[in-house]
């Protein structure tokens, strides 16, 4: 294995690491308010830390590019996550509905903000990280369903009524 190879193979295993320990994280929360029935859930927390994580990479990334070419004036790599961060915000938040004390849309929000995350990623050519997440974000709406549907169950089962104001 050459050099480069070498490289590539820890990037993408670094942003693995960065964005798993991330969505493990943003999980612990997750799992807490899924079983105590909040709107916003296991799947929700974790995709909206990872989301986190990786503007962040992007922005210390981005920053560091900036850095090395001698940028200098208004190159400030910082506006172009607040402005990508803000916009997708404001599309994610459309996204979720409340109606009759009930939260909809929440994990679609996440999923739009992952969304943004992954356009900017790209948008930097920044295709590891990208692919990191799409595959963890993946499996987050996918393998972790059962999961979910189980923590629910078993709330159901508990408080058949839905009084539990814990």
């Amino acid at each position: 294995m050459d050099i480069e190879s070498l490289f590539e193979t820890y990037g993408v295993l670094d942003y693995a690491l960065r964005l798993g320990a991330a969505a493990a994280m943003g999980g612990v929360i997750g799992i807490d308010r899924e079983a105590r029935d909040r709107p916003a859930g296991l799947r929700t927390h974790m995709m909206t830390a990872m989301a986190a994580a990786i503007f962040t990479i992007l922005t210390l990334e981005l920053h560091e590019e900036f850095v090395e070419r001698g940028a200098h004036g208004n190159a400030d790599p910082i506006r172009v996550i607040e402005a990508v961060t803000a916009g997708v915000a404001f599309l994610a938040a459309g996204a979720i509905i409340h109606m009759r004390g009930q939260v909809q849309g929440l994990t679609t929000g996440a999923g739009m903000w992952l969304a943004g995350a992954l356009g900017v990623a790209c948008g930097t050519e920044n295709y590891a990280l990208g692919l990191v997440a799409v595959v963890l974000g993946a499996i987050i709406l996918v393998a972790l369903r059962p999961l979910e549907a189980r923590l629910i169950r078993t709330r159901k089962e508990k408080d058949p009524d839905g009084m539990d104001e814990s």
